[in-house]
């Protein structure tokens, strides 16, 4: 038996063991940083750093949270329960969070970001690595009325391009560098005018939020084309300025399963040039999985494809895993949502209804399939 003076002895060499193995750990037994995420050689998919194997997205969108609020609304008082839902997004297998910035929330002014929010921006990226989780951010939200200061809703368009651009560059300024962001999604579904001008830079309310936004209000005897190209190289300007590493998308509506035809404008050669990939937002419906996937061929450019939002909104789970599953060999990732609330939560809610069954059958789904999809192991 020890006494107490040479447990003590012994105790304390522990410790000191204890401390020279962490401070001296070899790079194997650390984890390691993530690497950043780039366009394969041949342009075809995504890779890692200077690795020739597929790497395959396979995240969620965190736009808001179960009572509906965005991040950036959150996320300065609240931080604890954003390291909590990311942590649960692991856990569901994922290895991405698209995150949706709003534009009157991170500038306070045409060209002055808001430090609170860049701030936060920066801790994110940290949260995110140490998470082992990539960042698709996308931008220039306007997503909630209320957050819309006076000083951009009074811009005209040329100006409101401007600040549209200033903000892509305070948000490269803060990410540049970072192997954590794996694209920036230069807008949410903008849409451009028809023949007729329009009066409101928004549109396609849901459920109290404007998730589209329009590059103009008049074409001024421009094509849509003209306008799309414009709009596009001014965002890449100046992120290019501070970021020339991260890949640089649009998340678009596709008007060719909508309608039934045509040709993605922002995946035109002109319009999508500069872009390094094709980010589709796909919402199958019931019996009609085999139109979906021909339409979502339209997207394949020469270039990486993501569906960057999808959910069993229209159709049921089988369907949308058969969407899934068979999309394969030309998608190169895809993005669902993930709303604050685990499954279990979502069963235990007083009053659940079949929304909440929904969406946890679906988490539940999601988690499965991540095995499929990545090949990592269930929790």
């Amino acid at each position: 038996m020890i006494d107490s003076g040479r447990r003590i002895t012994h105790a304390a060499n522990l410790l000191v063991a204890l401390i020279l193995t962490s401070t001296f750990a070899t790079p194997s037994q650390a984890q390691e940083s993530l690497q950043r995420l780039r366009v394969s050689d041949d342009g075809r998919t995504f890779v890692k750093g200077d690795a020739k194997k597929s790497f395959i997205i396979w995240g969620v969108n965190y736009d808001h949270d179960e009572s509906g609020r965005l991040l950036d609304e959150y996320w300065i008082d609240e931080w604890e329960k954003v390291v909590e839902d990311f942590e649960e997004i692991k856990q569901l297998g994922a290895n991405c969070v698209r995150i949706h910035l709003q534009h009157g929330l991170f500038m306070q002014s045409p060209d002055k970001a808001s430090s609170a929010q860049a701030k936060q921006l920066k801790r994110l990226l940290e949260l995110a690595d140490s998470k082992h989780l990539y960042l698709d951010i996308t931008g220039l939200a306007c997503y909630h009325k209320a957050n819309i200061p006076d000083w951009l809703d009074e811009l005209d368009e040329t100006e409101r391009w401007k600040a549209q651009a200033m903000f892509w560059s305070e948000v490269a300024k803060v990410c540049s560098g970072s192997p954590v962001v794996f694209c920036y999604d230069l807008m949410n579904e903008p849409i451009l005018p028809g023949k007729k001008p329009e009066s409101d830079w928004l549109a396609g309310e849901l459920g109290g939020k404007f998730f589209v936004q329009r590059l103009a209000l008049d074409r001024k005897g421009r094509s849509r084309e003209e306008i799309a190209e414009a709009w596009v190289n001014q965002m890449v300007d100046a992120i290019r300025e501070h970021d020339s590493d991260t890949m640089i998308t649009v998340g678009v509506i596709p008007w060719v399963f909508a309608f039934g035809g045509g040709k993605p404008l922002f995946y035109s050669p002109t319009v999508g040039k500069r872009l390094d990939f094709a980010s589709v937002h796909f919402y199958p419906e019931k019996g009609k999985i085999d139109h979906a996937l021909k339409s979502l061929q339209a997207y394949e450019v020469g270039k990486p494809l993501v569906v960057e939002e999808m959910f069993p909104l229209k159709s049921g789970i089988d369907e949308l895993t058969t969407f899934i599953l068979e999309s394969q060999s030309h998608v190169d990732g895809w993005i669902s949502f993930y709303w604050g609330a685990t499954a279990k939560q979502l069963r235990e809610k007083d009053g659940a209804g079949i929304a909440e069954a929904i969406t946890a059958n679906w988490l539940d789904a999601f988690h499965e399939l991540s095995v499929k999809i990545r090949g990592t192991p269930s929790r």
